[in-house]
Order: structure tokens, then C-alpha cells, then sequence
């Protein structure tokens, strides 16, 4: 791993994210986000929402964290549940045929497609909460409960527990990792991750300039979960080991505290490259290699079509519908919408603007 091509020297950082979906890309610009599915002829379908006014809270330190990480997990599972859609709608030759189950059309008929949609939403979220903190926080805790027996040494326990916990989130990842979709998802992550590098050094968005950097970067929500772990290990080591009850009680309390450390920590080490910042950087980098896979052209176009959809002026309507390979919809009199399109001298106006926050 070569960390001068992750840690670019003159690159330009910027707040400029994403996410992989299914068979695509949600790219988050300044003012407005972008989803990018690849239908199964080639086609790329694209959405473009304007992002919701930021909080005042959004500026307080730690506490930003929070609330960026419950935004993210709301977000990422609409992201998701919108591209399954999308590409249910594909009504193409190779299309594939979707049933319902009955609880779902049980629903739909009872409260409505929106209100059904908004109902899975939350609840796939609620589920998902309640499946990390048992897994990945309770079942730890308790599973090194019985290294009581062995040893009283406090720093022994802690230290066990945060060491299986790491163990158990790499085997999950390593398990979903040889799943067929999963790997085209974390080929999309890859796409998404060049093509940012690409960005943050003024290249022309384009298949060739954005294949030739790393599919790890230092901001990635892979490094921010790793952070997680690291620094829910440093914390709880400090609590000693009280009781079983005591010990998931503190944990879970704490747990907005480590997300808020885990942000500042993950912003800090996207805008620097110092000896710290690399060495704090490396447990996530290692993991990107299991999370993110080599895109090839198709996903590296999503990528650059979702990522030219927000570089657009703040007067741009939103839209929807099928787009070229720069993220404009091919039928431009009926949406209105201009290029996505940009400049090195736009690029790096943004990214100074972006730096000062």
C-alpha cells in the first residue's frame, strides 16, 4: 500500500461523499445530492435532490457526529431502498420479474405505497441499530464475560472484548464480501472512491484519469467504523470491569460519544497527511481493501455522471430520468436542466470554499 497515492500530497480535500448502491452510485455535492443506477441494457438512470438546510448543530463539535452518523443511516438505507426500486422498474428485455410478498401488499392496500415506503424505511433502520448494538456491543461484553473466571486483570478484559469485536465486524465483512451483488456493490465503492480522488486533484472527470488512483480514501465510512472500534476499545478500557449489567448499560450510553470522536477524528485525517493522521488511518485502510473492489469502466461512468450531477450552480433544478455519461438527461428541452459540467478553476474555487467549514 503505497500511501502517498492515498495521502496526496497536493490534493485538494473536500466534503464531496458518497455511496454505493445497487448497481450504482449517491454522490453528496455542495447543495445537492445524486443517484446513478446502471440499468441492464447500459442505461444509466439519475436523481437529483436538493440537500435540506443544514442545522445549527451541524457546528458543534462531537455532537455533529451524531447526528451525521443517524442522518447517514437514514439516508444510506433510503439510497438503497430507492435503488432497488429503480431497478424493479426497469421494464428493458432482460428485465426481471418482482413479486410482492403479502405483507408488503398487506400494507400497501391498508396505509399506501408512499406511507408503506416511509413505514420500511424507518423500520429497516430501527432493525439495523438493534443488530449492530447486539452484535457488535452486547454479544462482546458478554461473550468475554467468562475470561473472568481466568484472570481479574481489567486491562486483560477490555482488551479481549475490543479485540473480538474488531474479529467479528472483519468476518462479517469478509463473509457479505463473497456474495455476488455485495462484490458489484463494493466495485461501485471503489468507482466512487476514484472518482473523488480524481476530483480532489483537478483531473478531468473522466474512465482513464480516475482508474489510475487507489480505491482507498482516508474519508471513507469504512475508516469512520474502524475509528469506532479503536476508539470504543481506549474508552471502555477506562470504565474497568464492573458488572454485566453495568458493562452494556455504559456501553450503550457512551456509544454517541464514540460516533462524535470517531467524526472529528475521520474529518481530521481527510484534510491531513502527517505521520499521526497516516498511522491512526491504517486499521481503516486495510479494511477498505475488504469493502471496496477495482471498478471497471461501467461503474467508473456512474460514478462520473452522479459526481458532474452535483458540480452544478445552486440555481440548477432538480430532476429525473435517463442520463448521458455527464449526468445531463438526455432529453434537455423537457427537463431544463443544464450540464454537469466543470472547470479545474470551478473545481478548485469549491474545494476552497469547502475547506474553510
Amino acid at each position: 500500500m503505497d500511501l502517498k497515492k492515498i495521502f496526496i500530497k497536493d490534493a485538494c480535500p473536500t466534503k464531496i461523499g458518497g455511496q454505493a448502491v445497487l448497481d450504482g452510485i449517491m454522490m453528496k455535492g455542495a447543495d445537492r445530492t445524486a443517484v446513478a443506477v446502471r440499468f441492464p441494457n447500459g442505461d444509466i438512470h439519475i436523481k437529483t435532490e436538493k440537500l435540506k438546510k443544514p442545522s445549527k448543530w451541524l457546528k458543534v463539535p462531537i455532537l455533529r457526529g451524531v447526528l451525521v452518523f443517524v442522518g447517514s443511516l437514514v439516508t444510506g438505507t433510503k439510497t438503497l431502498m430507492y435503488s432497488a426500486d429503480v431497478l424493479e422498474s426497469y421494464e428493458g428485455p432482460d428485465a426481471v420479474e418482482y413479486e410482492e410478498d403479502k405483507l408488503t401488499q398487506w400494507m400497501e392496500n391498508k396505509f399506501g405505497s408512499e406511507k408503506t415506503w416511509s413505514i420500511m424505511l424507518y423500520a429497516s433502520v430501527v432493525l439495523a441499530l438493534l443488530l449492530t448494538v447486539g452484535i457488535f456491543i452486547i454479544l462482546p461484553t458478554a461473550a468475554v464475560n467468562w475470561l473472568g473466571h481466568f484472570t481479574e486483570s481489567e486491562v486483560v478484559l477490555n482488551l479481549a472484548e475490543g479485540i473480538l469485536r474488531i474479529v467479528l465486524f472483519v468476518i462479517y465483512v469478509a463473509a457479505i464480501s463473497r456474495m455476488e451483488e455485495i462484490k458489484n456493490v463494493f466495485r461501485y465503492h471503489g468507482a466512487e472512491h476514484k472518482c473523488i480522488h480524481c476530483f480532489e486533484n483537478g483531473l478531468e472527470l473522466t474512465p482513464e484519469n480516475c482508474q489510475s488512483f487507489y480505491t482507498l480514501h482516508p474519508r471513507c465510512g469504512t475508516s469512520f467504523l474502524m475509528f469506532v472500534m479503536v476508539i470504543s476499545l481506549i474508552l471502555f478500557s477506562l470504565l474497568g470491569w464492573p458488572n454485566l449489567f453495568w458493562r452494556i448499560a455504559s456501553r450503550l450510553l457512551l456509544v454517541p460519544v464514540i460516533a462524535g470522536l470517531s467524526y472529528e477524528l475521520l474529518r481530521w485525517a481527510g484534510r491531513s497527511d502527517n505521520l499521526l493522521v497516516k498511522i491512526l488511518s491504517m486499521p481503516g485502510l486495510y479494511l477498505q481493501k475488504l469493502t471496496t473492489a477495482e471498478p471497471g469502466t461501467e461503474q467508473l461512468e456512474v460514478a462520473i455522471a452522479a459526481m458532474k450531477a452535483v458540480m452544478v450552480g445552486p440555481e440548477e433544478p432538480c430532476y429525473e430520468g435517463l442520463c448521458d455519461k455527464d449526468g445531463r438527461l438526455l432529453d434537455m428541452k423537457a427537463s431544463g436542466a443544464a450540464a454537469g459540467s466543470e472547470t479545474a478553476c470551478d473545481i478548485q474555487q469549491t474545494c476552497e470554499e469547502q475547506k474553510e467549514d
